[in-house]
């Protein structure tokens, strides 16, 4: 694998500038960190704007971040670990693993007095189903069912990091369809079972030691918490306001869906490790053929869909590359087509909550990493400047070439 040749110069001075406008024009973003890597190294760092409006602490490269929905990956990765040394068949019933899955049923609505309707699913939930979001699951800001058993029914939201989050109906028959939600939550509860410890125990002994992954936990440490951003609200006006927000520091479970602080360095090693085959830092993490196997398509006849704002505290309406054909791997979003920044077909990415993008361009050996801390997600400043960040990259690789 050749490594791609980049004019640094250039792209460190469009994306500064990219940083720069984000945080300083009218309805911008609070403070950003953003960094590309290439195959070997991360060749941009850039840091703007405030960790917390009305507090004086710049953004820095170190910035801790609530990484949200970025977790994703990581646990699929445990996962695939476990199916290469044998003890995790994806297609077996997953309920064999944590039995509670299986008791699980599907909701058809509710009746005249609220109730749900429920009913036994057609088929048994599996661990590749749940990789691919293809199980049943769903989010409440994202689906208006769940939303309803939230305000209605008393179901706790995932954010209390609880056994009685995870326990919801499923939306459908498993494998029907794909909706995005809380499957690898369950994931991580799946390789606790498996291998009887504590899933942030799990990740660092196999993916944090290996890559050299010093500050990514699902609690903060005292050094962490020196340096966390603060979460921003985007407000009615279009200004944004600082808001109170920490994800539970003891939670009952290790959500694998969402629950990780890290720094954006931090999870360059992780981006790397997807561009070399398997190979970090200090070790290998996959096997080559794992990640090739991993970076394919896996859905089954369904598709990625647009994802609605139900919830607008939390999210707008979000999709990426509205119009263009997207499936699913194991576990990332898979762009079919070549993207309008430049992404290649078949490159691998996905987002956190508050405004976290990440791509891996396997083909081209980079990726990058743009986070910031803004709800609801989908904020225009915070994606739009993601996304001209991502083109200066492609534009640059073009001149160079």
């Amino acid at each position: 694998m050749t490594t791609p040749v980049v004019s640094t110069s250039t792209f460190k001075t469009a994306v500064d500038k990219i940083l720069w406008d984000a945080v300083n024009s009218d309805s911008g973003v609070s403070g950003i960190v953003a960094m590309a890597t290439d195959r070997t190294q991360t060749f941009y760092e850039g840091a703007v704007g405030k960790r917390q409006l009305g507090r004086s602490a710049e953004m820095t490269t170190d910035t801790v971040f609530a990484i949200f929905s970025t977790t994703k990956a990581i646990t699929g990765t445990s996962v695939l670990q476990l199916v290469e040394e044998g003890r995790l068949d994806l297609d077996a019933p997953a309920k064999n693993y944590i039995p509670e899955i299986g008791r699980l049923q599907v909701i058809e609505g509710f009746d005249e007095s609220g109730e749900p309707r429920l009913r036994a699913p057609k088929r048994e939930i599996t661990t590749r189903m749940l990789l691919t979001h293809t199980a049943g699951f769903g989010y409440d800001f994202f689906n208006k069912i769940y939303a309803r058993l939230a305000q209605e029914r008393g179901q706790p939201s995932i954010i209390e990091a609880s056994r009685a989050s995870l326990t919801t109906p499923l939306l459908f028959d498993p494998g029907e369809r794909w909706e995005y939600g809380s499957n690898l939550d369950w994931c991580g509860q799946i390789i606790e079972a498996i291998t009887g410890d504590r899933l942030g125990d799990v990740f660092q002994a196999s993916i944090f030691e290996p890559l050299g992954m010093r500050e990514t936990a699902f609690s903060l440490t005292q050094e962490m918490r020196k340096r966390v951003a603060g979460m921003h609200a985007r407000q009615a006006d279009g200004t944004l306001a600082a808001m109170p927000f920490e994800l539970p520091q003891e939670p009952e479970i290790h959500m694998g869906g969402h629950g990780l602080y890290s720094t954006v360095g931090d999870y360059m090693r992780f981006i790397r490790m997807w561009l070399n085959d398997g190979q970090g830092e200090n070790g290998r993490v996959l096997k080559a053929e794992t990640v090739r196997m991993a970076e394919q398509n896996h859905l089954r006849g369904q598709s990625v869909t647009m994802m609605p704002g139900v919830i607008p505290q939390l999210s707008n309406d979000a999709e990426f590359f509205p119009g263009q054909q997207k499936s699913w791997g194991l576990t990332f979003m898979i762009n079919d087509e070549e993207a309008p920044t430049g992404r290649p077909a078949g490159s691998l990415g996905w987002a956190g909550l508050a405004n976290l993008f990440y791509w891996i361009d396997r083909r081209n050996g980079v990726g990058g990493f743009w986070a910031t801390q803004i709800l609801p997600f989908g904020d225009p400043a915070s994606f739009g400047g993601y996304l001209a960040f991502e083109t200066a990259l492609y534009e640059s690789l073009r001149k160079a070439a």
